[in-house]
């Protein structure tokens, strides 16, 4: 476990005390506790705001361990996905207070939904590994449990400002009425990022905002929160070769790329997406005598967006038209989506002076629907009117879980924690989808799947002495496919639900300036879904089912402050990913063909972080670091193929990027509380690197009797990168009144 930066803010009277202790227990339920042993890092709304200029929340968290980001657009900010231990984003948990906000068909958050969200949290705990029970999707690589900011005590107003390469700017307004007339408080926040993006044409515009009001008594809390996001991002997940870096430049992107009618190469200007989400969440915390505490929520959530999209050459029936002369054309496509997700989370909690128990579960109903329309058509004459739709299908998906969670004293500073869930999913698709197997042949979803999972955790924790404890820990989770495994799959064999046993054991030193920690991790999957390394048409990564697969590693931190104006942070891991006895299918063979063990894609051996902060009066400077490894982008363990007689690479080679903080805050002038100006140079040493990319490479047998690069057909084997911003600069500016 590491925290960084202060974990609680400062408050003026008991009766604030006793308010900031009320809004901390909405989420303690799916929090682990200085007890509980298991690996976490706790950033708290000082840390998060010192780095707080625009980017997307998966750039916030780089420096806790193990912890890996990219970014369509090449500035961390609009798409950008955040990987943690390897792990996709569909296997990460996300939680607001506690409701989970995973999309429930796809598991995965869309940071680019949740524009400046970051602004308007109080703390941020990630969880390696399994973690504690929680709501919402399994947690198959880490938990991250997002807390709301609470309400502080006093009135204010800030209003930050950030501007700076690439046409990127942030204005946030926010203001807190503190709390009035003993019971109530409000706050919210207003926001606007933009960025025309380090990739040609991967402009990105996000407004959202934060609103919150409470009511508090001695006991008693209910808070009302709402927040919207809306984003506009143009296309670029569609990605580059080398070759295309090598002629166009590493801003090149191919999205929406299409041949006019005279012949000229042109870009589809509206090759768009445009997506917002409404949420809105009731709290009610109450505490109850003989030291319980009772937390129950309600929320719901409406989401609706399209993305439009130009296809080449397409062939007409795969859209429902028809031409009698023409079987192909170019064409423009625009695919919906609307979504309704609702229900309720609750605990029960009881803490005493050897003992903490948490009874507590949720209940969650989502409806999506999907349809797609085409809007024109070359060989039919341009603009189609009216629109035709060529599939629609619907998803229904309830989700319910309830667990029990005990921490308790057996002997001095020895506790013993255990953890039960059952989980229960019900998901059922129906409807054509937009896969056809021939003229007359679309393909429908029609399916229903039930899961029960039962997962159980438990560990030891011992307080050795004040600056020294260890823990050793076992969880058991498991894992329903999402929709886009379903998708996959239409052309094989349904997909199976994933389980993970995770043995973590470690080692915590603190004293008064220095502090470390080391955590040893083994994580064994069966049916594990990993990233093949190919993208579908929606520009999605494709997962498919391995038979047994782990993640084995050791995670070392460390913080050492000897003045009070220098500290350093440091964090390292080191890991070893494998699929065991890998299965491919060879081109020239029906036969399946053993790989032996072969690295897992996107999971790199070694990820490091550094931090130097100095300060000196009002002054701050940050130079931080981070070093990741080369990583593999398909599942055969191969480093490259041979394309016409080219190297083409199917791996993201290593990089080492580092960012420089500068500011200055005057405190307490006449006129503001605080006013601060800073300036930020991202990737200050230049670096050309990718983090991340898509490839794609056949199999056949060799005269050796070994699987060998395909070469033969060129349109079946690919690798496109990401390419990342190289230096550039971020000014900012905050005042508070």
């Amino acid at each position: 476990m590491a925290s960084i930066g202060a974990t609680a803010q400062t408050v003026a009277s008991d009766d604030s005390i006793v308010q900031q202790k009320l809004q901390e227990a909405t989420i303690i339920a799916t929090r682990a506790s200085k007890t509980t042993p298991m690996a976490y890092t706790n950033l708290s709304r000082q840390s998060l705001q010192a780095i707080n200029y625009g980017v997307d929340v998966p750039y916030l968290l780089l420096q806790t361990p193990n912890v890996t980001a990219a970014s369509d657009a090449g500035a961390g900010i609009g798409y950008t996905y955040l990987r943690i231990r390897g792990t996709d984003p569909t296997r990460i948990n996300i939680t607001t207070n506690g409701i989970p906000i995973n999309d429930s068909e796809s598991n995965n958050l869309y940071w680019v939904d949740m524009g400046d969200f970051a602004s308007s949290l109080g703390s941020i705990q990630i969880q390696r590994g399994v973690g504690t029970s929680t709501n919402g999707s399994g947690a198959f690589g880490a938990s991250i449990n997002l807390q709301t900011e609470a309400i502080p005590s006093k009135p204010s107003l800030k209003i930050d400002l950030s501007g700076g390469a690439y046409g990127t700017h942030k204005e946030t307004v926010s203001f807190t009425t503190g709390i009035f007339a003993n019971h109530w408080g409000v706050s919210g926040r207003l926001s606007n990022i933009g960025t025309q993006g380090f990739i040609r044409r991967a402009r990105a515009n996000l407004n959202s905002y934060f609103l919150q009001a409470s009511y508090f008594s001695d006991n008693t809390i209910v808070k009302f929160i709402t927040f919207n996001g809306f984003e506009r991002t143009y296309h670029a997940w569609d990605y580059a070769t080398r070759e295309q870096m090598d002629t166009y430049g590493r801003r090149y992107n191919p999205s929406g790329k299409y041949t006019d009618d005279d012949g000229n190469t042109a870009f589809y200007k509206n090759q768009l997406d445009d997506y917002q989400q409404q949420h809105y969440q009731l709290y009610w915390t109450q505490h109850l005598p003989k030291n319980l505490i009772w937390n129950m929520a309600l929320h719901y959530t409406y989401g609706k967006g399209y993305y439009e999209t130009y296809k080449t050459n397409r062939k007409l029936y795969e859209y429902n038209l028809q031409n009698p002369i023409a079987s192909r054309s170019d064409l423009v496509r625009k695919k919906n989506s609307g979504a309704h997700f609702y229900g309720t989370t609750f605990s029960l909690s009881h803490t005493d002076q050897k003992m903490t128990a948490i009874i507590g579960g949720a209940y969650n109903h989502y409806i999506g629907n999907h349809w797609g329309n085409v809007l024109w058509a070359r060989e039919l004459g341009g603009t189609l009117d009216p629109i035709p739709e060529y599939y629609r299908n619907r998803a229904h998906k309830h989700d319910f879980n309830i667990y029990e969670r005990t921490e308790y004293e057996l002997l001095h500073g020895l506790n013993l924690y255990a953890d039960l869930q059952y989980r229960f999913v019900d998901y059922k698709m129906y409807g054509p989808t937009d896969e056809f197997n021939g003229p007359d042949d679309q393909i429908r979803f029609n399916f229903r799947n039930k899961f029960h999972f039962f997962n159980p955790k438990a560990g030891i924790f011992y307080r050795i002495t004040p600056s020294h404890t260890a823990y050793l820990s076992y969880a058991m989770a498991h894992k329903e496919p999402t929709r886009n495994d379903y998708e996959a799959a239409l052309w094989g064999p349904e997909p199976r639900s994933e389980r993970l046993n995770d043995f973590e054991l470690g080692y915590r030193y603190q004293s008064e300036k220095f502090s470390a920690g080391i955590n040893f991790y083994y994580m064994f999957y069966k049916d594990q879904f990993v990233l093949t390394g190919e993208q579908d048409d929606q520009g999605e990564m494709i997962a498919a089912n391995v038979g047994k697969s782990y993640r084995r590693g050791v995670e070392i931190t460390a913080a050492w402050q000897p003045f009070r104006w220098f500290r350093w942070d440091a964090n390292v891991s080191w890991s070893h990913n494998r699929a065991k006895d890998m299965m491919v299918s060879l081109d020239n063979t029906s036969a399946p063909y053993n790989l032996g063990d072969t690295p897992l894609p996107f999971s790199p051996n070694v990820v490091f972080n550094n931090a130097l902060a100095f300060k000196y009066k009002g002054f701050n400077a940050t130079l931080r670091t981070q070093y990741v490894s080369r990583q593999f982008m398909t599942t055969t363990g191969m480093k490259s193929y041979d394309d016409n007689g080219k190297n083409v690479s199917l791996v993201l080679d290593p990089y080492c990027v580092s960012d420089l903080d500068l500011s200055y805050s005057f405190k307490q002038l006449h006129f503001c509380k605080d006013l601060t100006l800073g300036v930020t140079v991202y990737n200050i040493f230049n670096k050309h690197y990718e983090a991340n990319g898509s490839a794609y490479t056949a199999l056949r047998m060799g005269q050796n009797g070994h699987a060998e690069g395909y070469q033969d057909s060129d349109w079946n084997s690919y690798a496109v990168f990401s390419a990342q911003a190289p230096a550039h600069v971020m000014a900012h500016f905050s005042i508070t009144f």
